[in-house]
């Protein structure tokens, strides 16, 4: 399984229908999806700022994520950005890994 951070910003649309029905329709709704795709939501938390909403979600495989991704921007309620999350041992192996890399002009 892999993890996923979903940020989230509502556009006028879908901020209407979250005022209509509420937050926690929303958190159903996401768990309902992620489970028909394999996964779990491991975390939906609603901020302030750049984004509206952050999600936490453990997917099979990066196809689950798209797939979820393309969907959920689909609406036009909502538009997202994704980011791969790594765990600690994955970067120690990506650290094990030799790669030979000339930075630009060196």
């Amino acid at each position: 399984m892999a993890k996923y951070l979903i940020r989230g910003s509502y556009t006028a649309e879908g901020t209407k229908g979250l005022l209509k029905d509420g937050g926690s329709k929303r958190v159903e709704v996401v768990e309902k999806v992620i489970g028909e795709l394999g996964g779990k939501l491991d975390a939906f938390y609603y901020t302030f700022g750049d984004a509206d909403v952050l999600v936490i979600i453990d997917v099979p495989d990066p196809a689950a994520a798209a797939a979820f991704s393309l969907v959920v921007s689909a609406t036009g309620a909502v538009q997202t950005s994704t980011t791969p999350l790594l765990t600690p041992q994955e970067i120690d192996q990506a650290c094990k890994k030799s790669v030979k890399y000339r930075a630009p002009g060196a």
